[in-house]
């Protein structure tokens, strides 16, 4: 597992590389513009290992520990450990994959939020985003690279996972279930920052009171 995650981290800080050697992919740091910047290839290595490395893997580890999916692992620590490697890896090699092809095109996956607008209008960007994603110019067009990554990478997995496991249909079942994390993953990002606000807005109140 740790092999597969460190080629893919190898393979990503490739694509990178390579992407800073593509004109106008370079953000300039000494921008005074409030504009998103175009993402840099140290950017999509750290999006890479924050969407990786995140709390994901845990909870896909202990649900599937729970339920004892796959069986082959079973539900004792050690079935833990197996389920989140595997995930692990699987995650590694998604992200790599999808921020890595993307920096050919210049397709940026990061989220950007839609604060401000209506509650309605925000469910809608993050469902939006969740197939859309934006190019070096700022403007909208259709996630390639995470169209390829997500299927791809579960059905790679299946060189690495129990038998039980390692079919057609639970890689399809994977890739629905990978499309609805990230939907997941942006409706938090959306609304995370609001509902923080106002609870540490809420807790100040009420101790100056």
């Amino acid at each position: 597992m740790i092999c597969r995650v460190s080629c893919s981290i190898f393979l990503l800080a490739s694509a990178a590389m390579a992407q800073e050697l593509i004109p106008g992919t370079l953000a300039s740091s000494s921008s005074s513009s409030d504009a998103r910047q175009p993402i840099t290839g140290q950017q999509r290595i750290q999006w890479a290992v924050q969407n990786t490395i995140g709390t994901g893997a845990l909870l896909s580890a202990g649900w599937g520990t729970l339920f004892d999916i796959p069986k082959a692992y079973g539900t004792h620590w050690e079935g833990f450990g197996e389920r989140y490697g595997l995930r692990l890896s699987a995650l590694a090699v998604s992200n790599t994959m999808e921020a890595g092809l993307g920096a050919i095109w210049g397709e940026d996956p990061r989220y950007t939020r839609d604060a401000g607008a209506p509650f309605k209008n925000r469910i809608g960007h993050a469902v939006k985003m969740t197939f859309m994603a934006e190019n070096r110019d700022g403007n909208l067009m259709p996630a390639y690279a995470r169209f390829i990554a997500i299927p791809s990478s579960n059905f790679l997995s299946n060189s690495w996972r129990p038998d039980s496991d390692a079919t057609l249909s639970h890689a399809s079942i994977r890739t629905g279930f990978r499309f609805l994390g990230r939907l997941g993953c942006n409706t938090f990002h959306e609304f995370w920052p609001d509902v923080r606000q106002k609870l540490f807005h809420r807790a100040g109140d009420q101790a100056h009171n």
